[in-house]
């Protein structure tokens, strides 16, 4: 009915029988209509599969394979390795596109024969998939391999649309890392290869934020950004090497932010506070508004937490219109440059 697929879009699910009914819909409302789309079902004990299946008998276009639970990036890379189309996007089982985003990609790249990967901005919205006044504001032009290490300028792979020869060069998905893979495979990408990473300047993606918030455990996230680190050594050791520090600090910001946002105690807070500056202490002179927002943050913590259990033990103490003082309160960009 609509000739070969143009796209092929990958949706990687595991038990979101909740969302991804809707996904599905974002994906088969575009208004780029030649794509097909191939839902891998990573080992879902619920209805997920019942639910593509049924879905599968109103549009052909929808293709469901089921896998034993081998995680994210096995599941994208057998999405891919399924696929048939010479451009690749990439959707999680619980994030929308806006119904022009393919078309949008798809021109971009044929605007532009050195861009391997393209991305776009994003709309964050809260699980129940009501809009957060929050979207992802970073760069999206002149990137270089070193902005990827600490941060992700592209914020989700449900941004991603990717020529298909490039993937396959790059190698696909690291299978054996479970944080930052997305990182990973774009540091490579652009340290080892010609390709360019380019983002479109609008919104065309809606990002859910997961059942549980944002994550708290940092000694995971802070692992698994040092696995980063490791591969990326490997395959560019000089790069590393001048902008590991500014790397850390950026890094260390960025917990302790987080750790501010969460309020997930003030020891926390301090130690990546301090650690960002014992890392990199310039990064206040060439990021001043970032890091010094994120040093009060940390600093006004406990008064803000006093604060706050005096008004839940229901005290007289009342600070209207205050709330902690932390830098994504005062619109900071998400992705810092390096």
């Amino acid at each position: 009915m609509y000739g070969a697929p143009k796209i092929s879009v990958v949706i990687p699910c595991y038990n979101a029988e909740r969302t991804i009914g809707e996904t599905l819909a974002s994906a088969a409302m575009q208004t780029l209509r030649a794509i097909e789309i191939i839902v891998v079902d990573d080992g879902s004990s619920d209805r997920t599969a019942e639910i593509v299946t049924e879905f599968a008998m109103t549009d052909r276009r929808v293709i469901l394979h089921r896998q034993v639970n081998r995680g994210v990036s096995a599941a994208r890379n057998r999405g891919v390795a399924l696929s048939r189309a010479p451009i690749v996007a990439f959707l999680d089982a619980d994030d929308l596109w806006l119904p022009d985003a393919l078309a949008a990609h798809h021109d971009h790249l044929g605007a532009h024969p050195d861009m391997g990967v393209s991305f776009a901005r994003v709309r964050f919205m809260n699980y129940d998939g009501t809009d957060s006044s929050a979207s992802s504001t970073g760069r999206v032009h002149d990137l270089a391999p070193q902005h990827l290490l600490c941060e992700n300028p592209t914020s989700t792979t449900s941004t991603w649309v990717v020529r298909r020869a490039v993937f396959n060069a790059v190698g696909g998905f690291d299978e054996t890392l479970s944080h930052a893979e997305d990182q990973e495979f774009l540091f490579r990408m652009m340290a080892l290869s010609p390709w360019k990473l380019a983002g479109l300047d609008r919104i065309l993606v809606r990002y859910r934020a997961s059942a549980n918030g944002l994550s708290s455990d940092f000694s995971h996230m802070e692992g698994g950004w040092h696995r980063l680190m490791d591969c990326a050594r490997c395959h560019a050791p000089d790069l590393v090497a001048t902008h590991e520090a500014r790397a850390t600090a950026v890094m260390m910001r960025y917990l302790a932010r987080r750790a501010v946002r969460l309020q997930a105690g003030f020891g926390h807070a301090v130690n990546y506070m301090a650690r960002c500056l014992r890392a990199d202490w310039r990064l206040a002179l060439a990021e001043p508004r970032r890091t010094i927002l994120t040093f009060l943050g940390v600093c006004t913590y406990p008064i803000m937490r006093m604060l706050a259990r005096k008004v839940d033990e229901g005290r007289s103490v009342s600070p209207v219109g205050m709330k902690p003082y932390s830098p994504d309160t005062a619109n900071e960009k998400a992705n810092p440059t390096i």
